[in-house]
């Protein structure tokens, strides 16, 4: 693993450790002033801090209590002051206007970051959720969750820890 990629994975953790705890000013210090953001919800595009924070405060309020973020099959690319990073998120809680006491559902998301003054920053972030777009059937995210399940049961068994990071350059 190299230095970059370290740096990158660290980030991201203590990117979600915010998230999960509701830290705005935390979870903002990750992205920088320009950041564009696309998200599942209206007007689906987020321009700048001051959008995205009211953004992230809207999905903060949408729960009672923690957020639960679990990240799998994370991948990073990188390349000298530009990295971007993919991985699925099991995102879970107690939802505020829903009827079961946790509800959970899958969060597809990619990263664009740059190097800037000897730090990375988010830049760019695509938050999609994955769904049948003919029968918007729950089920498809059930079938998600066990296509995860299985990929992680097989990589366990066959001893690899999960996917490298790759440079752009080759």
């Amino acid at each position: 693993m190299t230095a970059n990629e370290s740096e990158i994975r660290e980030l991201l953790e203590r990117r979600t450790d915010a998230q999960q705890s509701k830290d705005i000013d935390r979870l903002l210090s990750f992205y920088s002033p320009d950041i564009v953001y696309y998200d599942v919800v209206p007007p689906l595009r987020f321009a700048g801090t001051e959008e995205v924070r009211r953004n992230f405060l809207r999905w903060f309020d949408g729960y009672k209590g923690p957020i639960s973020l679990e990240t799998h099959e994370l991948t990073i690319v990188i390349s000298e002051d530009a990295a971007f990073a993919n991985m699925l998120h099991l995102d879970s809680g107690k939802r505020k206007g829903l009827a079961g006491p946790v509800s959970s559902m899958w969060v597809r998301e990619t990263v664009c970051l740059r190097r800037s003054n000897d730090r990375w920053v988010i830049t760019h972030e695509h938050i999609s959720i994955p769904f049948d777009p003919i029968s918007f059937a729950k089920s498809y995210l059930l079938g998600l969750l066990q296509h995860v399940g299985r990929r992680a049961k097989l990589r366990s068994s066959s001893g690899r820890p999960g996917r490298p990071s790759r440079s752009l350059s080759g």
